[in-house]
């Protein structure tokens, strides 16, 4: 069974760039045990991922 790679935060609408941090960072508010297993499982997709393409529906109407 292929298994598919977890989509890049980068990509996501909750990775904001945060001045205060001045780096990008999730602005989901999730528990430890998610995180943990987001960052050490890279098959694990995300429950919150939402795709920050705005443009990405238009496109699927053209």
């Amino acid at each position: 069974m292929k298994r598919k790679e977890r989509v890049s935060c980068e990509t996501c609408a909750f990775y904001i760039y945060d001045d205060e941090y001045g780096a990008y960072m999730c602005d989901m508010n999730m528990d430890e045990d998610d995180y943990v297993r987001i960052m050490s499982d890279r098959y694990y997709q995300c429950p919150y991922y939402r795709n920050g393409d705005e443009y990405a529906v238009v496109r699927k109407q053209m």
